[in-house]
This record gives C-alpha cells, structure tokens and sequence, in this order.
C-alpha cells in the first residue's frame, strides 16, 4: 500500500493511464515502467493473461518500487486474490464477472475500483455502483461498428462531465493514438488510457509526454477543468 498524496487525489488528476503487460520478453519492465512514469503517465494498469500470479505478483511489486519516485498509481486487473496479496492500491474490474462489492471485501480501507464500460448501460451501472471509483470508456476504435466508441465518449461525457467534481473519472480506451487523440477530445473526454501507443513505440517516455503535453493542453483550455483542479487538492 502506498500512501503520499492520497489515492482519490491522484486518481482525480490523473489524465493518463496506460495498461501494459510483464515485458516478460523484452525483460526491462522496471525500466519500461520508470521511462513511462517519467514521461506523465499517471497510472499503469497490469493485464497480462499469459503470466501466471507469480509473476504477475512479481511484476507489480516492480512497478510499484518504481512509482514511488513520481508518485505513480499501479492498478492489478481482474484478479481479486492477486489484488489481495499484492495490497493493492486500484483494482480494474472487466465489465463481467467479480461485483465490485465482493473485489471490496479483498482490497485495503482506502483501495479504489475500476470498472470498463463498453455500453451505455455499464456506464450508467458504474456511476450508480458505489463502490466504483472510476471507469474505462470504450473501445473507442476498433469496435464493430465505426465511431460507435466516440458516442459512446459522448455519452459518458454528458452523463459524468469530466470537469463536475461530482463526477467520477473516466478514461476513455481503446485504440486511441496520437494520431486519434484529438478526436477522442473533441468527443469531450479529458483522461485517456492507452496501450500500444507507448508499449510498441521505440521511445516510451517520448510516446507518453506527447501524449500527456495533448491532454494537458485540452484540459487546460477548460475553465472547468481548471476549476476541477483546485477542487481536488482540497479534497
């Protein structure tokens, strides 16, 4: 567990997540994750259906020493007794499966629940359910119908404005990249969470400050946004 700044203020900040997995075969996650951090992400989710609990264990406990110096959030996916064991800080739920009433039960006083959304119907679910902390939005691209993702944006944005303290954070996900991102934005999303834009790029901590310099600009060209800030460091 890891304590700082707290963990609901960091998560209302956080404007960039990014879900990777062991980098078993590259063999440089603690590495990987440091640049990442270094860039602007602010919380790495782990899912890597390949790796058993040991090593998955193994590896979260190497994004966690390695997010300490930028106070980083590191996220177990899925697995409530992985989650249990590693004393998480955030667990990410799929949109099936475990309630997030029973993933409480496994996780410290002070964890947080995320839970994905890919329907307007689990977004809706997710805002009620109060033992979700916040949401993935998506896939925005690469769904079976076109631009269906960014109504589905759309939707969460008029549901859950980003710049309503009222409401909780969500990241919009799914195979958002520099090239998309602006798009994703205009859809009215302020966080976004990514994979192969940085995970495959040649330079991960140049792919994430680029990423991170396009939402930040977005979110402070917000008033709103802006306001959001200041209302979270009091909290």
């Amino acid at each position: 567990m890891t304590a700082l700044l707290g963990l609901s203020t960091r998560l209302g900040l956080a404007r960039l997540l990014l879900i990777t997995g062991a980098r078993a075969d590259e063999g440089d996650l603690s590495e990987f994750v440091d640049a990442c951090f270094s860039g602007g992400v602010d919380l790495i989710q782990l899912r890597d259906p390949s790796a058993d609990q040991a090593r998955l264990l193994e590896a979260l406990r190497t994004m966690r020493r390695a997010s300490y110096r930028y106070q980083g959030l590191v996220s177990a996916y899925k697995s409530v007794e992985l989650a249990e064991e590693f004393e998480a800080d955030l667990l990410h739920l799929p949109e099936r499966g475990e309630s997030p009433a029973a993933a409480r039960g496994h996780l410290h006083r002070w964890a947080l629940i995320g839970r994905s959304c890919h329907t307007n119907e689990q977004v809706d679910a997710a805002l009620a359910d109060p033992e979700v902390n916040y949401l993935t939005v998506g896939p925005v691209f690469g769904g079976l119908t076109p631009d269906a993702g960014l109504e589905l944006v759309r939707y969460a944005t008029r549901v859950a404005p980003p710049g309503d303290p009222d409401s909780k954070p969500w990241f919009a996900v799914g195979g958002i990249t520099a090239a998309t991102l602006d798009r994703v934005l205009d859809a009215g999303a302020k966080r976004i969470a990514v994979s192969r834009a940085i995970t495959a790029a040649a330079d991960p901590e140049a792919a994430a400050i680029a990423l991170k310099d396009r939402v930040r600009q977005a979110w402070n060209a917000d008033p709103a946004m802006q306001s959001l800030t200041f209302q979270v460091f009091r909290h």
